[in-house]
């Protein structure tokens, strides 16, 4: 786990909706964790699914490729490249691979939800390591505004 936040440095990913994401093998990677939000994309495998789970953290799924079937509090939506689904914490939700090929997504968790370096290669391996504590958020994720602030981490002049 990184014991440091983030330094005040862009972050660019180009083609999120085109080319980088069709090329993603792992059920999950941490793109960018923040102060405030973290960036993740997953890769459902044909037939997959995400896992029935409630979150404490607001979710923010954009589909990038493939299609499913979201399931978000007892309503089923079907989903495609380009959707976008809003998870507000403490709401049921799964997603499953509708389709003939991955569904591929990224997802803005805020605050963070697993760990900055985190790496899944399947959804088992995914919830072996949640199951065993080994994919946590870092504690400087989870902190107040209030107090990041009062550590220099974040000031409104921009400049650091």
């Amino acid at each position: 786990m990184s014991s440091e936040p983030p330094k005040h440095e862009m972050q660019y990913f180009p083609n999120m909706t085109a080319a980088m994401p069709s090329k993603s093998g792992e059920f999950r990677r941490v793109l960018w964790t923040g102060l405030y939000s973290q960036v993740v994309l997953m890769t459902v495998p044909v037939g997959g699914d995400i896992g029935d789970e409630v979150h404490t953290v607001d979710q923010a799924l954009t589909f990038t490729s493939g299609v499913g079937k979201a399931t978000i509090n007892g309503k089923d939506q079907d989903v495609k490249a380009g959707d976008l689904m809003v998870v507000p914490a403490g709401t049921q939700h799964q997603f499953v691979n509708t389709g003939p090929t991955p569904l591929i997504l990224y997802t803005i968790y805020s605050p963070a939800e697993h760990d900055p370096k985190t790496v899944h290669q399947t959804k088992e391996e995914g919830d072996e390591e949640e199951e065993n504590g080994k994919d946590e958020a870092p504690d400087w994720s989870q902190r107040p505004k209030e107090e990041n602030e009062k550590k220099g981490l974040v000031n409104t002049s921009g400049k650091y």
